[in-house]
Parts: C-alpha cells; sequence; structure tokens
C-alpha cells in the first residue's frame, strides 16, 4: 500500500483536568517546563496552556487543559491523557487517502490549531461507516513545518 504521507514524529500530547493549577505545579514548576502560549475557544470549550519540551524541530508540546464549562463537550478534562500529536508532512493528502481508506475523522475538518499549525483530529471511536478510528485515543494530526519537515523527514 502507497502511502501519499509520513508521520514525523510526536508534536505533542495534551493533558486534561478540572484544575489548570494543579497540571502547572506539576509540569511547569516540578519538571520544568516551559509555558510558551495559551489558548481559549468557547468552539473547543478549552483553555489551555502550551508548554515546551526540548526546542526546534525537536520541541514536543506538552498542553495542559481545563474546560471552560465542565458540563459541556469537547470534555477535554474526561481522560487525563486527552489526545496525541503528531507531525505530518502533507496534511490535506493524509486526509484525503486516510478517509478514503475508512479512517473516522472527528467533526471539524481541517484547521488552524492553538499552536497556529493546521490540524485535524481522527475520531477516538469507529463507526459503520467509517470503521478504522484511534481505538479509545483522540489523535491529533499536525501539519509539519518546513524546518520540521526538514529535520525529521
Amino acid at each position: 500500500m502507497s502511502r501519499p504521507f509520513k508521520v514525523l514524529g510526536i508534536q505533542q500530547i495534551a493533558i486534561g483536568g478540572t484544575d489548570k493549577g494543579r497540571l502547572q505545579k506539576l509540569w511547569v514548576e516540578m519538571l520544568g517546563l516551559q509555558v510558551t502560549g495559551t489558548f481559549k475557544s468557547e468552539r473547543e470549550n478549552v483553555d489551555e496552556d502550551i508548554c515546551a519540551i526540548g526546542s526546534g524541530p525537536f520541541k514536543v508540546e506538552v498542553d495542559l487543559m481545563q474546560p471552560l464549562d465542565p458540563d459541556k463537550k469537547p470534555a477535554v478534562h474526561a481522560t487525563p491523557l486527552n489526545h496525541v500529536g503528531l507531525w505530518i508532512d502533507d496534511l490535506p493528502r493524509a486526509v484525503e487517502w486516510l478517509t478514503a481508506q475508512g479512517v473516522r475523522f472527528a467533526p471539524g475538518g481541517i484547521r488552524k490549531g492553538a499552536a497556529g499549525f493546521d490540524i485535524c483530529f481522527l475520531h477516538p471511536r469507529s463507526n459503520d461507516e467509517f470503521p478504522i478510528a484511534g481505538e479509545g485515543v483522540l489523535i491529533e494530526l499536525v501539519q509539519a513545518p518546513v524546518e520540521v519537515i526538514a529535520a525529521l523527514g
């Protein structure tokens, strides 16, 4: 099977909880990660701190997330390891090919993510129309910038 794209590496992990402050205590204060940005979205029901491990094309994001409203969806705190992000060298081709193979994507399509890269999500559960999914894991596909493609490709 000829795949028209490459998974280059881990772009991020996202960790959810009801109190972002408690997540910061461990990841920022105890482990020393740097907060490199923040993101709030009513649509995504998230208040998020974007942290970093490493630098340059080898940087991996650790997103610390809490819901804006714990009673609304998406429930970014419902699973502590919310999702894994993968660098992709050609996101539009990946989405087209994976869809044709029966992979189920979450609603929203390709869009700008919290860190400014184009992103989309593979749904954690399959259905009759799309029998391939994350088997309980939400997977974010992230368009890799040129320097990441050069370093990891």
